[in-house]
């Protein structure tokens, strides 16, 4: 229910926070394999899930955007009780950087980092038949357990990339220490998932301490145990697919201990065409106790 605040013009992902709010990430662009065309800045869109009024829009300063800039994610760090305390961190996959919004200060700042970046040996995708490279920065991102100090990690891959980073979530909301250099070994590298290991979409399920992840190469969904070093040893495939799980595209996990898979077989759409006979959009579902069985995970 937006009114007089405007469209949304194009969401690419959608989450819903502790404190009954459904965050919308606009691109704000239209026609985005064709003849690009921006109608607004990229945005962030809130909502009261009770009311289904829009509480804010806020839209990102110019000065963030860079010319290939592209925000196909949005992950929020907020604490039922600290509501207006709430931060959005938006990943831009084509910037390699991450835009930082404060809902208290109702401002948002871009952190920019090395590790941010495609790694340029894993940008080859074979998927559903179609081999195609690409680019793209850092994607998944996951805010983990709160530690003792009261800070949570905040853990990050770039799309072409099988490595996994971690990032305190007070190094993000520092306005001015996270653009600074000295900012720069506050980062740190987890491990690598293994080859053919890409990820879009992460979640971190807080009951067992599980990121589960997107495994766009192998139709399926990984799974890593944060108690755990990270090594693809300690991987976990839940599931695999050829036919159902090409490519998942985002995940989530529920109250109830349920995943929740999207797959909607891009590479298909963008690079040839989908079969309109066929089934091409699936959201799949399963209790975490069950899939992690038998998995490095449990």
């Amino acid at each position: 229910m937006l009114k007089d605040n405007g469209t949304i013009i194009s969401t690419f992902r959608v989450r819903a926070d502790e404190c009954d709010r459904l965050w919308v990430m606009d691109t704000g662009l239209a026609d985005i394999l064709g003849d690009a065309t921006s109608y607004a800045t990229p945005s962030l869109a809130i909502f009261d899930l009770y009311t289904d009024k829009l509480i804010r829009r806020h839209y990102f300063p110019e000065s963030l955007l860079k010319e290939d800039s592209f925000f196909a994610n949005v992950i929020i760090d907020a604490e039922r009780g600290d509501c207006d305390n709430a931060y959005a961190y938006v990943p831009d996959l084509g910037g390699y950087q991450v835009v930082v919004y404060s809902f208290k200060e109702d401002k948002s700042w871009r952190v920019k980092h090395n590790f941010f970046h495609f790694d340029p040996l894993s940008g080859d995708y074979n998927i559903g038949g179609v081999n195609f490279q690409w680019t793209d920065g850092v994607f998944g991102m996951a805010v983990g357990k709160r530690l003792r100090d009261g800070s949570r990690p905040v853990y990050f891959h770039a799309f072409s990339s099988t490595k996994e980073f971690m990032v305190s979530n007070r190094i993000l909301q520092n306005e001015t220490y996270s653009q600074s250099p000295e900012s720069y070994y506050d980062y740190k590298l987890m491990g690598d998932r293994g080859p053919n290991s890409q990820s879009s979409a992460e979640f971190y399920d807080a009951e067992t301490g599980i990121i589960f992840y997107t495994q766009v190469n192998k139709d399926g969904v990984g799974c890593w145990n944060t108690a755990k070093p990270l090594t693809p040893d300690t991987q976990g495939l839940v599931d695999s697919d050829s036919d159902a799980l090409v490519f998942p595209n985002d995940l989530k996990v529920d109250t109830e201990g349920n995943l929740w898979v999207l797959s909607d077989r891009l590479p298909m759409f963008i690079f040839t065409s989908l079969d309109p006979a066929e089934y091409n959009y699936r959201i799949l579902t399963g209790q975490i106790s069950d899939i992690i069985k038998g998995t490095p995970c449990e």
